[in-house]
């Protein structure tokens, strides 16, 4: 058998997909999988749905991988902390798995296990070591402090032979000239570190618990010192508290160990004191030593496991992902096979099973049963399958945002390839912002290898999945600016004016341009001096808008018919598509033929103003045949057949599909009686039948004629509410076209237009330091924020009034096993 060189595109409509069941031997199970989840083209069903999860076949190995997922986790993390960065493989083509390897056997895996509980053994031990070492040095470093701090405090007071401390009253003082050395007795104290934050909270506490009878100094540590338990470095304070007696002293301990802080004994005597300094700083030493040994040899771990751990993380999750294929398919014990079923596109069926013969044929063992591979009938509903490109995903992740499309209905992502762009550029026109969105985008195509093989945020990553889409938006956006001749809100003569200005007119004279011809594209630049020129511009785009909105709807509208041909429902063309187009066209359709009849008249040749088409629309319905102002010959006769028209779409779209839909339940229930009659009416039942199933069955059993009746109430009047809405929600065409332009004029004149008449170095600096105003606003407003504006509402237009007329969006996403999903979950 031979592969075809060329897949069939499924972008008109969704793939013809096909059920298959298969029976691959227990031996080589794991290997057909494995060539599956590289070709990624079938989606497997859930044959062990009423199964528990947890009484599976293959829990406790998914348990196993789980755990080598949450030690590779745990290596990233402390990756991570360290700044050591994981090696990853180069960059993959998203488009094949061609990359992928072979299959890792089953001894390898059990290797992989193996590893990982060693690697987190032995990380686990230097980071506990180190985290130890380093609680003791951060002890070692406040101890200094500590005694420190309190030595500093005794040789001062210890000078002051005749000083005294007050507690809480003058009366209560404890004389300290004979704290050291001077035979008195020794004043006890507790001395500790604490941080910088509680200090004041601590002293308020020691207060108010002992009625003042305490001495207290502190003193600030100059730099902060860093806490294994938050893993931070914290500003702190070094204190000494002074009290009588037991029982305060251990009140006091008590209370400062409550507030976080670290207490150490300092001796009394300055000569212990000093031996005790001494021992310190020796011991911190040695710690530092020791530290640095376990800090080097912790990061020379984990920058090994940096440079593999990526290719063992990718094949574990392919072993975990084949696992839970397997959970999902049936073991029949008895012949000692598996089996699948699962959804396949047509035009994949043959590699499908070119790929299981494959494997069949390289099996080492004589007795292995050959792969058999059945196509199911079944009136199951299949999966929706539209086979994308890096072009066109970005235009079907839009449509299928707001719903997947039914099995084999027009796709409304392959319109949307040109209407989204240019509905955008109509509300975006401008050719600077439609270059400057280009150039974004051409950066974007031209490095989008680059690009794939870097971690990528959220937000960038839309843009970049919809690089294609910003590409065409740019594009579009350059040449309905030119169209409108607007270039950053500057108008350019490209061809000769069709208008021409009269000579010989003073100052405050009202001038009118004579026409002498028509310019060759777009607007004549003539029109961006006149007073009248937002009037003119106004009433054109909003025609204009309207036109759009009416072509737009009306060929969304026709792909419902080709939806109800390609179903075979008749009934569904008769009673809701030909009515419909009758009421749109009788009256929007009505409307667009006028806008353009009126466009195409010269009124000023023929010596009459042109009429008011929305007067003209209103009495249309408010005074049928009353006519002011009389557009064409014969209007009022006209307007009163489709207006009829209307009318009569009206109970037609209500009442006869579920009149239809009664008419069917009345012959079914007949066939039921004649099919319990004697045989003598047998033939008549069987013709009957055959008739009945002749017809165009819209009748589902479980609807009854009310259900239908009620769908179809709503349906009409949404319809014919819609049908007005939406075109009206077009004008936003012309609303937001006009919001653009005037932005865009106002910015450029009141920034770098102002310094074009400035000459000298005055003028130079002005013009640079403004042209950097303009162009960030440009970038930062007009670019980003309005093109963000026009995106949403174009994407608007098409979700509501376009994708409407036709579009179902009942069917569900077709998800194959595919590998590259595995690997790289969202990967375009």
């Amino acid at each position: 058998m031979v592969e075809t060189s060329s897949k069939e595109e499924s972008i008109f409509r969704s793939a013809e997909m096909s059920l298959i069941q298969l029976y691959i031997p227990t031996e080589i199970s794991r290997q057909s999988l494995y060539c599956l989840g590289k070709l990624g083209t079938i989606q497997f069903r859930d044959l062990n749905a009423k199964v528990n999860a947890f009484q599976r076949s293959f829990v406790q190995e998914i348990k196993r991988l789980d755990n080598v997922e949450r030690q590779y986790r745990f290596f990233s993390n402390e990756l991570a902390i360290r700044n050591i960065k994981i090696t990853e493989e180069p960059y993959m083509d998203s488009e094949s798995n061609d990359s992928i390897g072979s299959l890792v056997k089953a001894s390898e895996i059990d290797e992989y296990v193996e590893n990982a509980n060693i690697l987190e053994e032995r990380v686990s031990q230097l980071i506990d070591s180190s985290e130890t070492l380093l609680k003791r040095q951060m002890d070692c470093e406040q101890a200094l402090h500590v005694l420190s701090c309190s030595d500093e405090f005794f040789k001062l007071n210890s000078t002051q032979s005749s000083d005294l401390i007050a507690l809480e009253d003058d009366d209560d003082q404890i004389a300290l000239s004979s704290l050291e050395n001077g035979g008195a007795p020794i004043v006890n104290f507790v001395a500790g570190v604490i941080a910088r934050s509680k200090i004041l909270a601590l002293q308020k506490i020691l207060w108010r618990s002992l009625r003042g009878n305490l001495y207290m100094n502190f003193t600030e540590i100059s730099k902060p010192i860093f806490d294994p338990k938050s893993k931070k470095f914290i500003d702190k304070n070094c204190f000494i508290i002074f009290a009588h007696g037991d029982l305060l002293l251990s009140r006091i301990r008590k209370i400062c160990e409550s507030m976080d802080s670290d207490l150490y004994f300092v001796e009394p005597d300055t000569v212990a004191r000093s031996k005790q300094i001494s021992e310190v700083q020796n011991r911190s030493a040695d710690i530092n030593n020791v530290l640095d040994t376990t800090t080097r040899s912790l990061n020379a771990e984990l920058s090994a496991i940096a440079d593999e751990l990526y290719a063992w993380w990718n094949v574990i999750k392919l072993e975990k992902s084949i696992y839970q294929i397997q959970n999902s398919c049936y073991y029949d014990l008895g012949r000692k096979c598996l089996i699948a079923e699962g959804w396949v596109p047509n035009s994949e069926l043959q590699s499908v099973k070119s790929e299981l013969f494959k494997i069949s044929n390289n099996s080492t063992d004589s007795e292995t049963v050959p792969i058999i591979i059945n196509i199911l009938e079944t009136t199951r509903t299949p999966p929706t399958f539209h086979r994308t490109n890096k072009f066109t995903v970005g235009f079907q992740n839009i449509c299928d945002a707001y719903g997947i499309a039914t099995y084999r209905e027009i796709n409304a992502g392959l319109p949307t390839i040109v209407t989204f762009p240019f509905m955008f550029a109509i509300m975006f026109g401008d050719a600077g912002h439609g270059f400057i969105m280009t150039l974004a985008a051409l950066t974007l195509v031209l490095n989008e290898k680059r690009i794939l093989a870097m971690k990528r945020d959220e937000i960038f990553d839309m843009a970049f999945v919809g690089r294609y889409i910003l590409l065409l938006m740019g594009i579009f956006s350059m040449f309905t600016g030119l169209m409108y001749n607007d270039i950053f809100s500057v108008s350019t003569t490209f061809f000769k004016s069709g208008w021409e200005w009269p000579s010989g007119f003073e100052v405050g004279d009202t001038v009118f341009a004579k026409q002498v011809g028509v310019y060759a594209w777009g607007f004549d630049p003539v029109w961006h001096g006149a007073e009248n020129a937002l009037l003119f511009s106004n009433s054109y785009k909003m025609k204009l808008s309207i036109l759009m909105g009416y072509m737009h709807m009306s060929y969304s509208y026709m792909f419902s018919l080709a939806n109800h041909i390609y179903f075979n429902s008749m009934i569904d063309i008769i009673g809701n598509f030909i009515p419909g187009l009758l009421f749109m066209q009788g009256i929007f359709g009505y409307l667009s033929i006028c806008i353009i009849y009126k466009w195409s008249v010269d009124w000023i040749h023929i010596g009459k103003s042109p009429p008011g088409l929305l007067n003209m629309l209103i009495s249309m319905f408010l005074s049928p045949g009353n006519i002011e102002e009389e557009l064409y010959p014969h209007q009022a006769t006209v307007q009163i057949i489709l207006l009829l028209i209307a009318l009569v779409c009206v109970p037609w779209l209500l009442l006869l599909k579920p009149m239809y839909f009664k008419y069917q339940l009345s012959k079914k229930h007949h066939y039921h009686q004649l099919q319990d009659n004697e045989s003598s009416a047998a033939t008549d039942a069987n013709n009957l039948l055959a008739d009945i199933n002749n017809d165009d069955d819209e009748v589902h059993e479980e609807h009854t004629f009310g259900d239908v009746m009620i769908h179809q109430v709503i349906h009409t009047i949404e319809f014919c509410l819609n049908t007005v809405s939406h075109t009206a929600s077009y004008l936003r065409l012309w609303a937001l076209s006009l919001a653009h332009a005037q932005l865009s004029t106002v910015l450029w004149t009141m920034t770098i237009s102002n310094t074009f008449g400035m000459t000298g170095f005055i003028g130079v600096f002005a013009t640079v330091v403004m042209f950097a105003f303009w162009f960030c606003l440009t970038v930062a407003i007009l670019v980003v924020m309005e093109g963000t504006s026009a995106m949403l509402h174009s994407l608007r237009l098409h979700w509501v009034e376009s994708m409407s007329k036709f579009f179902e969006g009942e069917g569900t996403l077709f998800e194959p096993f595919d590998f590259k999903t595995v690997l790289n979950p969202g990967t375009v």
